[in-house]
């Protein structure tokens, strides 16, 4: 295994690089692209948040990795080399699976344990799939960073350590009070339609607000997330689609605002903002969820408004106390970085272990072929019997090596094992490589639909 990530995020960089640095859908696609057309890259994923952004390879060359893959993020976020440097983080091997499985388990978000960043591990996952970018240790690694984070939320009480950014930056609007007590009878306006605008229009109708209008570039996206939160058994809560065009007067309207579009620019000028100020008794609450930034940062200056951004919330998440419980999620990831280590160096070794069987079984075919040439008198019973004979005989010479040598190459260190294996039975080296790619279509088929 040769797994390298380099990225940036909320703990390596301020939130006005990683504003810059943001992907969006179509970006993260060409990424990957050019990240497979690079030498040193076999595989690739990207992970792409509000507050990280981190290309995952498998790569021959460690050094050449990492300059092709910082270089690559430098081009596809806009972000000169020079000034991206200083806030990329680099990880290899089982520092680099350690690293995602923390990800995935909230320890490295912006709010300790909350529970969305599985949803955006799984997208990535997706993409990888679709764009064939993922090959087998990509599947694999995705794949068990999904199971660590449930198993991780479901055998601890990370939850407890933190919630949901949106429900993290209502309580920062709310200043103190609880926000269901906060939220009551008010009218709120989100402005996007995808996951963190949905969870951000779910999240406000359990608060007990009174109305939610949900304005979005494409109408029926806007309309289907209506249909969500209106159909029986749902929220039960007062809730209408507007097209972006009618912002401007719902914003006079609404007493919360929630943004969070893949806009590259500001949807709400501070100017805006202000017109809907005019006339008004209580003060607006705006909760700006979106990377880069979708309200102008001078609102911050206007009276009667309390803009929460991402740089708010950043700031305010580091008073936020970890729970006991934090401890327990690290000792799970130790021990699953642990055992997927194991599982790859064991794996690594796998189709030689197949191509010496192979081996073996060519040998005992020809030698049962020449006995029947020198003894053509035997019958067919007699002539069973000698070849299962020579194939037990076979086996059981095989059978305690090949164990013990899979045991071995599942220990740290354990890489070399193969090549002496294939050193010392000279073993065709496109026999072996032929198993490996029969592994790798295996594996994607086997995980394409579990996503």
């Amino acid at each position: 295994m040769s797994l390298l990530v380099v990225g940036l995020s909320h703990r390596s960089a301020p939130v006005s690089v990683l504003e810059r640095a943001s992907l969006s859908a179509e970006t993260q696609g060409k990424l990957l692209q050019d990240a497979l057309a690079a030498e040193p890259a076999a595989e690739a994923a990207v992970l792409a948040t509000c507050n990280r952004i981190e290309l995952y390879a498998d790569v021959d060359k460690f050094h050449a990795g990492v300059a092709e893959l910082s270089t690559l993020l430098s081009q596809h976020s806009g972000v000169g080399l020079e000034e991206l440097t200083p806030y990329l983080y680099v990880h290899y091997e089982d520092r680099a699976v350690h690293h995602l499985f923390s990800v995935a388990c909230g320890l490295d978000s912006m709010v300790v344990g909350e529970g969305q960043i599985l949803g955006q591990i799984k997208d990535s996952l997706a993409l990888g799939q679709e764009l064939h970018s993922a090959g087998r240790l990509l599947n694999d690694l995705f794949q068990q960073s999904l199971r660590v984070g449930k198993r991780a939320h479901s055998e601890t009480g990370i939850d407890r350590a933190g919630q949901s950014l949106v429900s993290f930056g209502l309580e920062q609007l709310a200043e103190g009070t609880p926000t269901g007590e906060w939220a009551a009878g008010r009218s709120a306006l989100v402005i996007g339609a995808g996951s963190m605008s949905s969870l951000a229009a779910a999240t406000l109708a359990r608060a007990g607000v009174a109305e939610v209008v949900v304005a979005n570039r494409t109408p029926e996206r806007a309309e289907r997330l209506v249909r969500i939160l209106t159909e029986p058994g749902g929220t039960g809560v007062r809730a209408r689609a507007v097209d972006m065009a009618s912002v401007a007067g719902e914003l006079a309207r609404a007493d919360v605002v929630v943004s969070c579009t893949g806009a590259t620019g500001l949807v709400l000028g501070a100017e805006a903002v202000e017109a809907a100020l005019a006339g008004r008794e209580e003060p607006l609450a705006l909760l700006d969820l979106a990377m880069p930034r979708d309200i102008d940062a001078a609102v911050h200056r206007l009276d009667g408004v309390r803009l929460v951004d991402i740089e708010s919330l950043a700031g305010a998440s580091a008073d936020v106390p970890m729970a006991a419980d934090v401890d327990r999620v690290r000792a799970i990831v130790a021990a699953e970085v642990a055992a997927f280590g194991a599982a790859q160096r064991a794996a690594h070794i796998t189709p030689t272990v197949v191509a010496l069987r192979a081996m073996a079984a060519d040998v005992v075919a020809g030698e049962i072929a020449r006995l029947e040439g020198r003894l053509p008198g035997l019958d067919e019973r007699q002539r069973a019997e000698v070849a299962q004979t020579v194939r037990r005989v076979v086996d059981k010479l095989l059978h305690a090596p090949t164990v013990r040598i899979k045991q071995l190459a599942a220990e740290p260190g354990g890489a070399g094992y193969a090549d002496a294996l294939r050193t010392l039975f000279d073993l065709d080296p496109e026999t072996v490589a032929s198993v490996s790619r029969a592994d790798v279509t295996d594996a994607d088929i086997k995980n394409r639909g579990r996503v």
